[in-house]
């Protein structure tokens, strides 16, 4: 898979799922940020991937990040992989500063209606499409499911910051978009348009999010532009925007891209990557998720697998801890959940949905005795091993009740396995990883030569 939707692990939490962005907790001061392929336009998420798109994005914006630190400080801590960055834990300000050095977009859209007054600025009378202004502008918008135009009086009135935050971030602003306009310029590039988006850090105001993206920025070629202002060609996201907006039916703007369509998009990503960062795009062809796996596992943010131990009832609670005590001494990761296969099995999709797409080897020991519904719900559910180890309280519990655990439906692969300890080996040899394949070869090695050794002994005495 050479592109990237969502990542699954339940090693790490999620916080936040974004437009574009994954936001994972690593702990209480760094936090994952995973960039996908996700395309957005006109306040929703289209049916499609573009490939490298996300690592294109990640690649720019930390970019910046290191080259404007002597203006701003930002949550860039380190990039771990192309798609994924750890950055430092922020407080959001949910305000998105967009500020404006041409006339163009859904501005011209509007000013061409007659509109003169954007977020509280006045713009005069008689300009044309894609004129420059004078000064760039800035057009605050704040961040809800639908973002809204807002005067910075009413941002400060509606208690979304402070004034003092607020005057902060327009300065702030200014000087990041003289500093991108200069650099852009001197590649051939005009930075039009842009967002930044702030948050606070130990109280402090830090940057957050992306920078000169062609997400967040429109860009444009200088020389095409200097040739025919009207005419010019984004360089950017707007490219897909404008065929969604060619392309619509009913009024209706469409949500699946065609693939020339996506592969020009792609193209023109990497494209202006390499016109910002200087240096080639590097294609990598390895399946997305076996590269994050491994770069999570050198990061020592994951385990290689996991183990997760779901329990039909709370009391079953220390029949699961003798399970987990030998599956602690593989240095494994061990997953704990009670769900009840009668009572809250509405929870199951949830599970199948993080389990059947982890980046990571898995299984699952279900724990449940009489009338064992969740061991069967669980394997008709799960693309992963699951095994039964029921709690019997007795040999006479255990007569009674076994055949709910074994006598599983058609197409219901649940296994059952007695001994606590059985289960827990059963389970790790099931996910078939070379660290624990060498210790189970070397234990196995252990058992056969103790028994010729005690074997030896009986003869000799």
């Amino acid at each position: 898979m050479a592109y990237l939707d969502k990542i699954y692990t339940p090693q790490i939490k999620k916080i936040h799922s974004g437009k574009v962005r994954e936001s994972f907790r690593i702990n209480d001061k760094t936090r994952m940020i995973v960039v996908s392929d996700r395309i957005s336009s006109f306040d929703s998420v289209l049916n499609n991937l573009i490939p490298n798109k996300g690592a294109v994005l990640n690649g720019i914006t930390n970019y910046w990040f290191e080259k404007t630190r002597n203006i701003v400080d930002n949550h860039f801590i380190r990039m771990i992989d192309p798609n994924i960055s750890l950055v430092k834990e922020a407080k959001p300000i949910c305000v998105e500063m967009i500020v404006r050095g041409y006339l163009t977009g859904s501005m011209w859209r509007g000013y061409q209606k007659g509109k003169r007054v954007f977020s509280g600025i006045e713009v005069p009378d008689g300009l044309s499409q894609n004129t420059r202004f004078e000064k760039p502008i800035i057009t605050p918008t704040t961040k809800e499911e639908h973002d809204r135009e807002i005067t910075p009086e009413d941002i400060v009135k509606e208690d979304w910051t402070t004034k003092e935050i607020y005057q902060k971030m327009e300065k702030i602003s200014l000087k990041l978009f003289k500093v991108g306009t200069k650099e852009l310029s001197e590649k051939g590039i005009i930075l039009v348009d842009t967002k930044y988006e702030f948050g606070l850090c130990d109280e402090e105001v830090i940057l957050i999010d992306e920078m000169h993206t062609p997400d967040s920025s429109r860009f444009w070629d200088k020389s095409a532009y200097d040739k025919h202002p009207l005419k010019v060609d984004s360089i950017d996201k707007e490219y897909v925007r404008q065929w969604l907006l060619n392309n619509k039916k009913g009024g209706v703007v469409p949500n699946v891209l065609p693939e020339d369509v996506i592969a020009e998009a792609s193209k023109r990503y990497i494209n202006i990557y390499e016109k910002i960062v200087e240096k080639e795009f590097e294609v990598n062809e390895e399946d997305v998720r076996i590269r994050i796996y491994k770069h999570l596992l050198k990061e020592g943010l994951i385990k290689d697998g996991f183990v997760s131990i779901i329990m039909g009832s709370h009391a079953d609670l220390e029949h699961c801890k003798k399970i987990k005590a030998h599956l602690d001494k593989y240095d494994i990761y061990t997953d704990m959940r009670v769900v009840s296969a009668h009572k809250n099995g509405e929870r199951i999709p949830e599970i199948a949905e993080i389990y059947n797409n982890s980046l990571e080897p898995g299984c699952v020991i279900a724990v449940a005795g009489r009338s064992n519904g969740l061991g069967g719900a669980l394997a008709a559910n799960l693309a992963i091993p699951v095994i039964n180890c029921p709690p019997f309280k007795d040999k006479i519990d255990m007569m009674v009740n076994i055949n709910s655990s074994l006598l599983m439906p058609s197409n219901t692969p649940a296994m059952t396995v007695i001994d606590v300890s059985s289960a827990a080996l059963a389970a790790l040899r099931s996910l078939n990883i070379r660290r624990l394949k060498d210790v189970f070869i070397k234990e196995i090695e252990d058992i056969k030569e103790s028994l010729i050794k005690a074997d030896e002994e009986i003869r000799n005495n």
